[in-house]
């Protein structure tokens, strides 16, 4: 049994577009390149031809990963979303205990998480550890760096 992926309405249509792209330009551009490696000559010595066809391994396999994730998923939908803890696509200014400094992030999906625009993965060890916080909370989360406590300043969408 597949695990169920949380995603925002904006993240299902990303994905599903990317993966459509895959499947139609992405497909042809592997197809040709493997075309023009045929072309030149023996195929048991020819290094562009395996790496041709290992591009399109690793192509189906990304595909086939995108289509679980779709297969498995489930649209949140943010107006259902209780901001008096933080869930999944909430938004959480946190105080960083151990340098006293304030910083944002938005809980979403793992296929989600991009820590440039400040969004971090519920499954990751601050995304866990933040679940089910509130306003005023404590968080004591384990890091490679050894634990930090955040403390919980506000929730929003």
């Amino acid at each position: 049994m597949s695990k169920t992926h949380y995603l925002t309405q904006e993240g299902f249509d990303k994905l599903k577009s990317e993966l459509d792209e895959l499947k139609t330009n992405g497909r042809q551009e592997v197809a040709k390149a493997i075309a023009e490696a045929r072309e030149k000559g023996d195929l048991s010595e020819n290094a562009e031809y395996d790496a041709a066809k290992d591009a399109q391994g690793m192509l189906e396999l990304k595909i086939n990963e995108m289509e679980k994730v779709l297969a498995n998923c489930r649209v949140i939908d943010e107006s259902q979303i209780d901001t008096s803890k933080v869930t999944i696509l909430s938004n959480v200014t946190l105080l960083n205990k151990k340098v006293n400094k304030e910083v944002t992030y938005k809980l979403v999906s793992e296929s989600e998480a991009n820590l440039k625009e400040k969004k971090i993965s519920v499954s990751s060890p601050i995304g866990e550890g933040l679940l089910g916080k509130k306003v005023g909370d404590i968080a004591e989360i384990q890091t490679p760096g050894g634990v930090i406590q955040f403390e919980i300043l506000n929730i929003s969408l």
